[in-house]
């Protein structure tokens, strides 16, 4: 553009500013030739590029063109692995590149609040901090490379049941330490190009035009620069969204919402200062976009593949390995069973459905490594398969496994029983959870279940691989003996799990969510999804681990956790210092050894618990995590940098993140359930407010209070020499009860002129 943004948007015309506010089609953004303004161009995301081959005014159901399939964000949650993420990021940003895409709508970074939710797949965890962390990386690697990003949805969009008209309703503690935490760092540190808002209410008002959310908290907090663009088809009424903050309206509205925005200023219902600041914003992403484009661009499909097969390999979990089963060796004959085998279930379903430039089939790659080996390969599918084709591509593997085909189970197991071991594929065919809709249980179709019993009770020797976006149920898992969790792996899904069952690769994934015994014990399971189009987060900030560690609830396996061919152990726990004050950091180091005898990586993760705390508080809650690759007998040291954001609540009282001084334990673990590592630290003046006393305050309280405390010394002494009660048990008795109330069992220690005059002095500067 060959003027200033301002003078562009100085010599526009109320159309066209209005115009530039939605879309020219489905993907591009208006143009406004005569001022030399060009479109851009949007692409779902994340995992991979889909970009419509046919007429973009289509209503995004034609076929899109080959890219690169990587692991769904579920999976690449699970290698805890910010270099990794960061490198996928990269990637995509090339290909976005080579296909003239400016705009890839991504990643999704809401939470887990519910295995049922159909769209987990493409979501990172149920952990905010672990997934922000993750969206980070991913848009730092696709901006890195000159294209935009839509972090998503914008916020608590975590049911897909009635979506663009469900109300979230959700108290504010909880809205900031779940629901925007798993967005704020991402916004803060990575300046996305754009947000993308989410389709439904919270609180009442619909989140497109959510003016505290997106522009007293996106902006005015956060510090957001871009522009706000809806979900597709999310805007409730334009106008109002506009001026809420809601710039760019997707997709066309054929001019009808436009008329709208320019009626509204006719009628002064809206300011046109508004309809400029968000012409601004737009204007300077299309800017940036157009000044990023790299003129020739390519990518090497088969070099991004390979990076899609060793991602996968770093991403699936090992959840059980009973006598080192894992890796497969010594083998002269391997059954492999099960039509995901042979037609593998590799990415969800919906938006985010890419046509692969590559697929690796699981069971060639077996046969492959296997036969290399001079190892015999026998194949059953065990359950039906039926290939189709689907609105979003051109290759689609959908089971027909509801019911059992016992002449099909009864061929896999005469093949079992002549293999010296037995590799089950199975998991979640793709109508069983998609965008759209909620998974209605965590159960894996009944084909699939009675497969992986019959053929355990004829082989003892079998391992179950799993495709899946979500947690399942596993009532054969003590049948088995090794269990691989792979989620949706991506194209290169089945060269990796031919690398991981015979340990070309060892895996390293750890599981981003927790996998509950059934789903009754999810903390979601009473209000999920809600009734009518109104659903409660009544569980709080108790979500995932933070309930099932509180309240001592046993997972299938826990958040965190995840196997390895080699072992770890943990040593010396260090701290620069006991305690941290001020606006300071405290700076930890863990020593890890492999003690095993293979190459592996081991994912630290680093838990905060509280003490004691004057409010409600998960068990421990996590705050930091590293990745190390260690050769057997080789020890490394990790760092963590801990903050008073990191011991912090959200204070409602406040409206402000506050962190109690106090006493805290730094626990590392290598999952939320196994926790190697202690210590205590203490937490010293670290807020600058002063607290004000009121006869409304508690007694404990009053105890923080130097003045205080000596107040309640004297009173105790004297209710032990009087009534026999102990400092303790006054304590007990007394620390939740209002001052006004407590002189009255105070004696003549305190009435109500001493009282007053406690609090006097109490609130002295």
């Amino acid at each position: 553009m060959d003027k200033s943004i301002s003078e562009l948007v100085d010599e526009m015309t109320l159309e066209e500013k209005a115009g530039l506010c939605s879309g020219e089609n489905f993907w591009l953004t208006k143009a406004v030739d005569r001022l030399g303004i060009p479109s851009i161009m949007m692409a779902d995301g994340p995992h991979g590029l889909r970009k419509q081959e046919a007429d973009p005014d289509h209503i995004a159901l034609s076929e899109s063109v080959p890219a690169t399939c990587f692991p769904t964000a579920a999976a690449l949650a699970c290698s805890w692995d910010r270099d990794l993420v960061g490198r996928v990021g990269s990637l995509l940003g090339k290909e976005c590149q080579a296909l003239g895409v400016d705009i890839i709508l991504g990643p999704g970074t809401n939470i887990k609040r519910s295995p049922l939710c159909g769209r987990n797949f493409e979501y990172f965890s149920e952990d905010p901090f672990l997934s922000s962390r993750m969206a980070s990386s991913h848009v730092s690697g696709v901006q890195g490379e000159g294209v935009g990003t839509s972090l998503k949805h914008f916020a608590a969009n975590n049911q897909e049941y009635r979506r663009l008209l469900t109300d979230t309703v959700i108290d504010e503690r909880t809205l900031r330490e779940i629901y925007l935490a798993s967005f704020e760092p991402v916004v803060r540190n990575t300046k996305p190009w754009t947000v993308m808002c989410a389709y439904n209410k919270l609180n009442g008002e619909f989140c497109s035009e959510h003016s505290r959310l997106l522009s007293d908290i996106l902006r005015d907090e956060w510090g957001f620069e871009g522009f706000v663009v809806s979900d597709w088809g999310a805007v409730n009424e334009r106008v109002d969204a506009l001026a809420a903050g809601l710039e760019l309206e997707m997709p066309a509205c054929r001019g009808d919402r436009d008329k709208l925005i320019v009626r509204a200023v006719q009628t002064g219902q809206l300011d046109e200062a508004l309809l400029d600041r968000a012409v601004m914003r737009i204007l300077r992403i299309v800017e940036k976009a157009v000044s990023n484009r790299k003129k020739g661009a390519s990518f090497d499909s088969e070099l991004h593949h390979k990076s899609a097969r060793e991602t996968a390999a770093d991403c699936m979990v090992l959840l059980k390995n009973e006598d080192n089963i894992l890796p497969l060796e010594d083998q002269k004959t391997l059954a492999v069973i099960g039509g995901f085998a042979a037609y593998p279930r590799f990415q969800g379903g919906g938006s985010s459905h890419v046509n692969p430039s590559i697929l690796d089939i699981p069971l060639d790659e077996i046969r492959r490594t296997a036969e290399a080996s001079g190892m015999t390969v026998l194949y059953e599918p065990g359950y039906p398969v039926d290939m189709i084709r689907d609105r979003y591509s051109n290759r689609k593997f959908e089971s027909a496994s509801d019911i059992p085909d016992r002449a099909m189970i009864e061929a896999a197991c005469r093949a079992a029983e002549k293999a010296d071991s037995a590799v089950v594929f199975a998991g979640l065919p793709e109508p069983y959870e998609s965008e759209g809709y909620d998974r209605k249980h965590i159960s894996i179709p009944p084909g699939h279940l009675e497969l992986i019993r019959a053929v355990a009770e004829v082989q003892p020797q079998t391992v179950v691989v799993l495709s899946n976006g979500s947690p399942v149920e596993m009532p054969w898992l003590d049948g088995v003996k090794a269990v691989v969790e792979a989620y949706l792996g991506g194209q290169g899904f089945g060269g990796a799990v031919s690398d991981v069952l015979f340990g070309r690769v060892n895996p390293s994934g750890k599981l981003a969510e927790t996998f509950p015994r059934r789903v009754q014990d999810n903390p979601s399971y009473l209000n999920f999804p809600g009734d009518r189009d109104r659903v409660e987060y009544r569980e709080g900030i108790f979500v995932g681990y933070r309930y099932y560690d509180s309240a001592e609830v046993e997972p299938l396996f826990p958040f965190g956790y995840g196997l390895s061919y080699t072992d770890f152990s943990y040593d010396s726990l260090e701290a620069d210092s006991g305690e941290l004050t001020g606006e300071g950091e405290l700076i930890l180091t863990v020593k890890v050894r492999n003690t095993g005898e293979r190459e592996g990586k081991e994912t630290v993760q680093l838990y905060i618990r509280p003490v004691d705390s004057p409010v409600s508080r998960p068990l421990q809650e996590l705050k930091g995590f590293e990745k190390i690759k260690l050769n057997p007998d080789e020890e490394g040291t990790l760092v963590f940098h801990l903050s008073k954001r990191d011991f912090a609540y959200y204070d409602t009282g406040r409206s402000d993140w506050y962190a109690p001084d106090g006493t805290y334990e730094i626990c590392i673990g290598s999952s939320s359930r196994d926790i190697r590592l202690k210590r205590s630290v203490e937490l010293k003046s670290l807020n600058r407010e002063k607290s004000v006393y009121t006869r409304n305050s508690t007694v404990f309280e009053l105890s923080l209070h130097p003045e205080g405390k000596k107040m309640l010394d004297i009173a105790g002494r004297k209710m032990e020499e009087e009534r026999a009660i102990s400092m303790d048990l006054l304590m007990t008795l007394f620390k939740d009860m209002p001052l006004r109330s407590f002189h009255m069992f105070a004696g003549d220690l305190i009435n109500e002129e001493k009282l007053d005059s406690l609090l006097e002095t109490l609130n002295k500067d």
